[in-house]
């Protein structure tokens, strides 16, 4: 830490991840226990009690990420990037489990995943350890996206 500043500015970063966080679990929790319930799934689709700690330790590290940036004072272009795919983010949770329409969640989640490998690409220059920590979030959305079109297939009727 360089000033008593960081740690307050860490703290700010790691809440503003975790308030995605909250407005996608709005979303989630309204579908997970009944329709998701419901869909027919691929026999590779984690169990649910794996997402929680999954999506609290990359949410973590989202945050840690976007203060390692905010603290070598990035150009507007990374930390924009960042709030783009963090709004997507919580997009996903609406359409997918607000919604219920998983078609058009996987169109999202193909954009998500493009501003969250666009902030990757943008925040390595910056801080490289900033860029690295957001990999494990890239490969879970990757992952994310692959159940996300097969559920959509094996749901879709006809």
């Amino acid at each position: 830490m360089r000033s008593p500043t960081d740690l307050l500015a860490l703290v700010v970063c790691t809440l503003i991840c975790f308030a995605a966080a909250a407005i996608g679990g709005i979303w989630t929790s309204r579908s997970v226990g009944t329709w998701y319930k419901e869909l027919q799934k691929p026999s590779w689709n984690p169990p649910s009690w794996v997402f929680g700690p999954v999506w609290t330790a990359l949410y973590l590290m989202m945050g840690i990420s976007l203060w390692l940036v905010w603290r070598e004072r990035a150009p507007a272009l990374p930390l924009g990037l960042f709030a783009l795919q963090l709004v997507l983010n919580a997009a996903w949770s609406g359409l997918f489990f607000g919604l219920r329409l998983p078609g058009a969640a996987f169109a999202e989640i193909v954009l998500l995943w493009l501003a969250i490998l666009a902030t990757v690409l943008t925040f390595r220059p910056i801080a490289p350890v900033a860029a690295v920590l957001l990999l494990p979030y890239l490969g879970w959305v990757s992952f994310a996206s692959v159940l996300n079109f097969t559920i959509w297939r094996l749901n879709a009727g006809g």
